[in-house]
């Protein structure tokens, strides 16, 4: 581990710091991960002084970016303090959070924000910055909850729905052998009855417990061929809540792995009900990876 290369299929750690307890517990996560990929890390505080510079004067947009520089220069003192041997850079953007974000990720980086920010109620939902990175998100987007006693529980979880999830599951995969830990592959598959009769399984629908069984094995097998040093697990389960299924996983792995799609009908960059669900409720760490292409949730 040279601390400036990163490992193949994971790009460079970018987090967001404003000064809240949800971001600072973000990069602390954020600065272990980038210590496992064996790359750097990337600080960004965006001041919005773009927008901002028509309502203030220039003296109070200078103050702006004078404190957001001077929380950068000491956030990345303090990452230093806990990882010498990791190269930190910083930017200081001009944009909005979300545009500040996704200009230092470019193509390949990875995001990593708070569960909520500056704003808003600390304990409930998923912050608006956090909410529109990743509903626009093109690349892998972490979101992090603060936890009073996080604790190395040794499994990373990907969730699956079909063979579109491989991405997802070899992200999922590469996690888990940066930890050194099992990987576990979960597909849930609904019990409500759908009107009109059972539609396809690639479209969400329950299906039946063998096509279930055999989305599962695929990506399974998939992910014992190019990873053959890894510890998998396959679990497949019928729940009447997909969603809450999933968040109840959460409690027992390091690290939650799902691809991000929007429902059917919807136009534009969203998300999913489970995948909101599960950045807003989960006990872990998220990793959303976007799946690009026609109903996939994503733009290219």
């Amino acid at each position: 581990m040279d601390g400036t290369t990163d490992r193949p299929g994971l790009g460079r750690v970018v987090v967001g710091v404003d000064g809240s307890p949800s971001a600072r517990v973000a990069v602390t996560w954020a600065a272990d991960e980038a210590v496992l990929r064996g790359g750097g890390l990337c600080l960004v505080h965006a001041t919005d002084s773009e927008t901002a510079s028509r309502l203030l004067s220039a003296a109070e947009v200078e103050q702006t970016r004078r404190a957001g520089q001077e929380l950068l220069d000491r956030t990345a003192g303090e990452v230093v303090g806990r990882h010498p041997e990791l190269v930190v850079v910083t930017e200081l953007s001009g944009r909005s959070p979300v545009e500040g974000l996704r200009k230092a990720a470019a193509l390949s980086g990875t995001i990593v924000v708070g569960h909520r920010g500056r704003g808003g109620f600390s304990s409930l939902l998923l912050g608006s910055v956090g909410l529109e990175v990743t509903a626009r998100a093109t690349t892998p987007v972490v979101v992090v909850r603060a936890a009073e006693e996080p604790a190395e529980l040794g499994a990373v979880l990907a969730a699956v729905r079909d063979g579109n999830d491989l991405g997802c599951a070899r992200t999922a995969a590469r996690e888990a052998l940066l930890r050194k830990v099992p990987l576990r592959l979960l597909h849930v598959w609904g019990t409500v009855p759908y009107a009109g009769g059972r539609p396809p399984l690639r479209n969400g629908a329950p299906g039946n417990a063998r096509e279930h069984v055999r989305a599962l094995s695929e990506v399974a097998d998939r992910l014992r061929e190019e990873f053959p040093e890894l510890a998998l697990h396959t679990e497949g389960e019928k729940s009447h809540s997909v969603p809450g299924t999933l968040v109840e996983a959460s409690h027992h792995v390091d690290l939650l792995v799902v691809g991000g799609r929007r429902a059917p009908g919807f136009l534009g960059p969203t998300l999913g009900r489970t995948t909101l669900s599960l950045l807003q409720h989960a006990h872990c760490p998220v990793v959303l990876i976007p799946r690009h292409g026609p109903g996939h949730g994503s733009t290219t």
